[in-house]
């Protein structure tokens, strides 16, 4: 008798075995969707769908000026199974050309035969978050509500980051739906990863500004376990960045203000950091890597257009106070210290750099959009060197709005926590408080009590 083939187990079967396994590994923080996996099939169509997507865009010609059609396009492949939507389809395959990165290595990354991560989250999300798999890249699946809301204001997206291209803003790279007729509608968008590259990062945050229920237990048990920290656990604390520390404050009123024009609350900053080996802050000062990360952070090849000159402040040179002032509305227009941009470069040395190029014309630019001199790494946006260590910065979760659920929700802590900081205020509490936090444990001295 031929020996009987063993049954596939059943769907509920495997997610039974997986709800275990995430039990037990719920702190690991990311492992393999393997074929066993329960997010496999869905993992695959996205392969499949995300490679479709990215050969159309490879195959049409680029568009390097965006109409209000661009921002509303909707693209649909047809696949064995199932359809992929893409969304807007122009206006991010420019946001990443933006960013140096080429469909190419976009596709070689969310395409390739290597196995996605999941992520697994202690976020109140019902999100699902995988990494590919040379973690470059973040995909989240969205509700219909939050991809709404982006692409509401994709525009003005798109507007804060063409005026300010050294945003700390997250980069969504792409937005999509997965549909299965009959069976499931999923959203999801794809970003760059905050924290790429990661092999040597040895502590991460999760920081909002406030205090109720901001702490995480640190103890790892002696396992090698990715653990983000939380406000409370950073007391005693400090980020050391130098002379980058003036730049750093006022991006981040300047992304707090765009928000809060949002009407957006309970943001993050994620933050990171690993130390500076010798030869890498050596190496910072060298004529070679200073002309590479000036070329970088220039941008001659595609320096975004000059705005209206009526709705953009003239960013003054000045170290003063950074915050708003609580009585004023909270504009968000930033006074930025534009002269901190260069680590200690003095501007004649960076002139020299760029003498032989429009040199006066680039450099104005740089100041007007608050540019500072990024490092020479494929993450520059979210990477920023302090004298003894390199920082990973990004402002992440950027779609709740402050309407009637979260104002009721602020009503019950309220009576239930008083006196207490937690997270669910109105927007411009929310902004001038997370700027008052990161300017109170931002140093431009030397890192001797750094994170």
């Amino acid at each position: 008798m031929a020996p009987r083939t063993a049954a596939r187990p059943s769907r509920a079967t495997r997610r039974r075995h997986w709800w275990h396994l995430r039990q037990r590994w719920r702190m690991l923080g990311v492992f393999e969707i393997n074929p066993e996996h329960e997010f496999h099939h869905l993992t695959a169509m996205i392969k499949e769908g995300m490679n479709t997507s990215i050969q159309t865009s490879m195959d049409t010609p680029i568009q390097e000026t965006l109409t209000a059609e661009h921002f509303k396009a909707e693209e649909t492949q047809s696949h064995e199974g199932f359809e992929m939507q893409t969304f807007a389809p122009r206006v991010f395959a420019k946001l990443r050309r933006s960013l140096d990165i080429t469909e190419e290595e976009y596709r070689n990354s969310l395409c390739s035969d290597g196995y996605y991560l999941q992520f697994v989250s202690n976020s109140k999300s019902k999100a699902d978050f995988f990494i590919t798999n040379d973690k470059r890249f973040f995909l989240k699946t969205q509700s219909r509500r939050e991809v709404s809301f982006l692409l509401s204001n994709l525009q003005a997206y798109m507007d804060h980051l063409e005026k300010y291209p050294h945003s700390l803003m997250v980069r969504f790279l792409g937005v999509h739906r997965i549909v299965i007729p009959n069976e499931m509608k999923k959203y999801f968008i794809v970003m760059q990863s905050v924290f790429y590259p990661d092999e040597r990062i040895n502590i991460r945050f999760d920081i909002k500004g406030c205090e109720l229920g901001r702490w995480t237990n640190p103890d790892t048990g002696g396992k090698q376990i990715i653990k983000v920290l939380k406000d409370n656990n950073f007391e005693g604390q400090h980020i050391g960045l130098g002379q980058q520390t003036s730049w750093f404050v006022n991006q981040v009123k300047v992304d707090a203000g765009f928000l809060r024009q949002l009407n957006v609350m309970d943001y993050s900053l994620l933050l990171a950091h690993q130390p500076l080996h010798q030869d890498e802050i050596d190496g910072k000062q060298s004529m070679a890597n200073l002309v590479r990360r000036t070329m970088k952070s220039l941008d001659f090849d595609d320096s975004p257009k000059e705005p209206d000159s009526s709705t953009v402040p003239l960013l003054q040179e000045t170290t003063a106070d950074v915050l708003p002032d609580s009585t004023d509305g909270g504009s968000g227009e930033p006074q930025a210290a534009a002269e901190d941009f260069s680590e200690g470069i003095p501007l004649q040395e960076i002139n020299c750099l760029v003498k032989e190029t429009e040199t006066d014309s680039e450099l104005q630019k740089f100041h007007e959009h608050h540019r500072r001199l990024l490092p020479n790494c494929k993450n520059a946006i979210h990477v920023i060197d302090g004298p003894e260590r390199r920082y990973f910065v990004g402002i992440i979760d950027v779609f709740t709005v402050y309407g009637w659920k979260k104002r009721l929700e602020n009503l019950w802590k309220s009576l239930r926590y008083p006196g207490r900081a937690f997270s669910t205020v109105n927007p411009t509490k929310y902004s001038n408080r997370f700027c008052q936090w990161i300017q109170d444990r931002t140093q431009c001295g030397a890192e001797h009590s750094h994170l």
